[in-house]
C-alpha cells in the first residue's frame, strides 16, 4: 500500500464569503498541489474540502497521514464526534444540527477506501507545507473578491 503524505488548508475572507482550499500530496518525493474556491462559503467547509479533494485525487486506497490546522476537522474525527452525528441524523444534540453534513458523507466514505491517520499542526506558525497550502487557499478565495 502506498504510503502518503497530505497537508491542507482552507481559508475564507469573512465566514460566511469568498473562501479557497489547498492541498499538497507527497509521495515518493513527489508532490502533487491542488486548490480551489468557491464564492460563497465558510472556512470549515474549505477546510473539509480540502481533505476530500485531496482523497478523492488518490487512484487507489493508500496509508494517508494528513496533517491539517484545522481543530474542527482533527477533532470531529479523532474523538469520534462525526460518527455520533451521522449516528443521530445530523445532529450534534437534540437541538443543535451538525454543519456540514454533504462534506462529512463525502468525507467518510473516503475514509473506508484509505487508512487515513490525522495530525494537527498549528495554523500561521512556520509549518511550510501549511504555509504554502495556506498561501493556495487564499489565492483561490481572492480569485472571487
Amino acid at each position: 500500500m502506498k504510503r502518503i503524505e497530505m497537508f491542507t488548508d482552507g481559508a475564507c475572507s469573512g465566514n460566511p464569503g469568498p473562501g479557497g482550499w489547498g492541498t499538497i500530496l507527497r509521495y515518493n518525493g513527489h508532490e502533487k498541489e491542488l486548490s480551489g474556491g468557491h464564492a460563497q462559503t465558510t472556512n470549515n467547509r474549505m477546510e473539509l474540502t480540502a481533505v476530500i479533494e485531496g482523497l478523492s485525487a488518490l487512484k487507489e486506497p493508500c496509508a494517508v497521514t494528513i496533517y491539517s490546522d484545522s481543530k474542527y476537522l482533527i477533532d470531529a474525527i479523532t474523538q469520534r464526534w462525526v460518527y455520533k452525528w451521522r449516528a443521530n441524523g445530523w445532529m450534534r444534540n437534540r437541538k443543535e444540527p451538525a454543519l456540514n453534513p454533504d462534506l462529512w458523507e463525502r468525507l467518510l466514505t473516503l475514509l473506508e477506501k484509505h487508512q487515513v491517520e490525522f495530525i494537527w499542526v498549528k495554523g500561521h506558525a512556520g509549518h511550510p507545507e501549511n504555509e504554502r497550502c495556506d498561501q493556495m487557499a487564499v489565492a483561490e478565495s481572492r480569485r472571487f473578491t
